[in-house]
């Protein structure tokens, strides 16, 4: 088989390489598309350390190529998604039913191979049927779109609620869809403009720049009272922590999703001023079968999200499309190349 080999930061080969075999227990998926995320880009620059050589890739549909012994489901030729984050299921944390905060959990495309691939082997229990009449590309995001219905799910949005979104980036434009599907508006915040189109034609009810004026001001003229009932951070920086502060109404509710590295200044005054609830949502627990459903009955579409398209061979234009302002999701088609 053919695979986008990683030998070092930025030192990207497509190879041919063995194909591995499904163990007991294991799945072979050929990989029919793949996505790209900023966690692959950091690891492509050197940013994430992983063990080298390494294949990348963790957000994939594809089809069952072989399945390893003992395996009933998924059968040969069903087409799966693939939840690529699994458990050691024995920890006190996955005991408790904290398998998403599992220390020994194994991520697919960072500690082993991914599927900027052919092919890749990944435990039966990872892959999900897939709902018919999603296309493949769409049904690729399903991934993320997990993370942002845990992180939903989290905040225990209610119908009538009015939230904000800080960032618009994928998980941002789908935690949007996430929060109309239940019944919320939705404020959608940015540094930017440039998606701001994008994000009313996928419900937003209004948007708002950073730049154009006093957070907590624009969050009481879109609720009609101190602020909104609950803010999805999901832009990942020190800064969109402040912004969803300032955006929550005293008793209200924040989610942060992202994951930033730098050090961030809070004032923790209004939080207990206030009794904001904060909570952190890492990916996902049970959260697969509701976002499928949600693809399935077309209350989120990732249609519009799909910006990019390439096949492995071109895989390091995919990495340079990733960074592009108008790039949104980058996907890769691991199909032979020459």
């Amino acid at each position: 088989m053919k695979a986008a080999i990683l030998h070092g930061p930025r030192d990207l080969r497509v190879e041919v390489s063995r194909a591995p075999e499904p163990g007991a227990g294991e799945a072979l998926v050929r990989v029919a598309v793949a996505g790209l995320c900023g966690t692959d880009y950091s690891i492509f620059s050197g940013g994430r350390p992983v063990t080298y050589p390494r294949v990348m890739g963790h957000e994939f549909v594809g089809r069952v190529e072989t399945v390893g012994t003992g395996v009933t489901t998924p059968r040969v030729g069903d087409r799966v998604a693939i939840e690529p984050n699994y458990s050691c299921g024995v920890c006190p944390l996955c005991r408790e039913g904290n398998r998403n905060l599992c220390l020994s959990r194994t991520a697919v495309g960072i500690d082993v191979d991914g599927c900027f691939a052919e092919l890749v082997r990944v435990p039966a229990r990872c892959c999900w049927p897939a709902p018919a009449g999603v296309p493949d590309d769409e049904l690729m995001v399903t991934e993320p779109l997990a993370v942002v219905v845990r992180a939903v799910g989290r905040g225990q949005v209610r119908a009538g609620e009015t939230t904000a979104v800080v960032g618009v980036g994928t998980l941002g434009l789908l935690a949007l869809q996430v929060l109309r599907a239940a019944g919320a508006r939705v404020l959608v915040v940015s540094r930017s403009t440039r998606r701001f189109a994008l994000a009313r034609e996928l419900g937003a009810a209004e948007t708002h720049a950073v730049a154009d004026g006093p957070l907590d001001a624009a969050a009481r003229q879109f609720s009609g009272r101190e602020g909104v009932d609950l803010v999805v951070e999901t832009a990942g920086t020190a800064e969109a922590v402040n912004h969803a502060l300032a955006l929550v109404r005293p008793g209200g509710r924040v989610v942060l999703t992202g994951l930033p590295h730098e050090a961030t200044t809070l004032s923790f005054f209004p939080v207990v001023r206030h009794e904001v609830t904060i909570v952190g949502s890492m990916i996902y627990q049970d959260e697969f079968p509701q976002a499928l459903g949600l693809l399935a009955t077309g209350r989120v579409r990732t249609g519009p999200l799909l910006t990019h398209r390439f096949d492995l061979g071109s895989i390091d234009a995919a990495f340079s499309a990733h960074r592009e302002p108008d790039s949104i999701k980058v996907t890769v088609v691991p199909r032979a190349t020459s």
